[in-house]
């Protein structure tokens, strides 16, 4: 499975020279951020085109539905650093005529942990229910005193992106964004899997196209506090240097079903260990792989 890269986060280790506060506090973000992202209450316009020419894949999957529910805490050391919740909606409205779902992901710091790195974080994306691509993109993030806002419209059918400052990005069909990958993701069909196999996600990210890569790693059983589970195992691809001394550093941990929701995922960093651990989930499509 898949967490999405913060490339913030990561551009800011290679061109800066950061404190040991905010080493671990960014790291801390990579991981929450990679579940989750950061919106407000911004209600998106809903643009309308003429799609009567266009020819959209149908991806037949039922691994997510509206009502699913997941909540997550992030962990630095012994310290609970942070909180993450992913909901899946069904969107009031149709976007082009077609059915959307809206993915919401928050992400924030607890109250202890204000002081040190204070987070509030929030993304969504408007994914077409069918085709499992986004139409529309908003985040939010404020990090430590950094903040962002990015609003993309995706014209899939004329393979463009258009941010809030109206400039046009060329992207492939069916490219993803950076909540919307995670969701496509646990859509792949991993069943015939072997250990060392790369599946790649086209994904538009801080105004740059990159092929997300996750490496395929075997199978495992995971206990956590909310008990414990048949997983797949898989590695991000995730670059070396100033917060991962090895490629294989960041782990995450999939349930082994239909769900394929994460259940844990662990990064070695050069100043100790982040965790992030399910606690609790809701309105799964089918039952988990869960062992008694």
């Amino acid at each position: 499975m898949k967490l999405i890269i913060n490339w913030h986060t990561i551009w800011l280790f290679i061109t800066k020279q950061i404190t040991m506060k905010k080493l671990i506090g960014f790291t801390a973000i990579y991981i929450l951020g990679s579940l989750v992202g950061y919106t407000t209450d911004y209600q998106p316009g809903i643009f309308q085109e003429n799609l009567d020419s266009a020819q959209f894949r149908t991806i037949k999957h039922q691994t997510f539905q509206p009502g699913e529910k997941l909540k997550y805490s992030v962990n630095y050391g012994w310290m609970t650093a942070g909180e993450a919740t992913l909901e899946v909606k069904k969107a009031p409205q149709k976007i082009n005529g077609r059915e959307i779902y809206r993915m919401i992901g928050t992400g924030e710091s607890v109250n202890t942990f204000d002081w040190f790195f204070k987070v509030r974080d929030r993304y969504e994306t408007y994914m077409d229910a069918e085709a499992v691509f986004p139409w529309i993109f908003v985040r939010r993030i404020n990090e430590g005193g950094y903040s962002k806002a990015q609003d993309y419209q995706f014209y899939q059918h004329k393979q463009i992106v258009k941010n809030e400052k109206d400039e046009t990005y060329q992207v492939p069909l069916g490219v993803q964004d950076m909540l919307s990958a995670f969701y496509y993701a646990r859509t792949i069909d991993f069943s015939k899997a072997k250990k060392g196999d790369v599946f790649t996600i086209p994904a538009f990210v801080d105004e740059e196209y990159y092929d997300l890569k996750i490496t395929f790693a075997g199978t495992e059983k995971i206990k956590v506090n909310k008990g414990k589970f048949n997983c797949m195992v898989f590695h991000p691809v995730v670059q070396t240097g100033r917060i991962f001394k090895h490629e294989e550093d960041l782990t995450v941990y999939i349930t082994n079903d239909k769900n394929k929701i994460p259940v844990l995922a662990k990064a070695k960093i050069l100043v100790g260990s982040i965790r992030m651990e399910l606690e609790d989930y809701q309105g799964l499509a089918h039952p988990i792989a869960k062992v008694n």
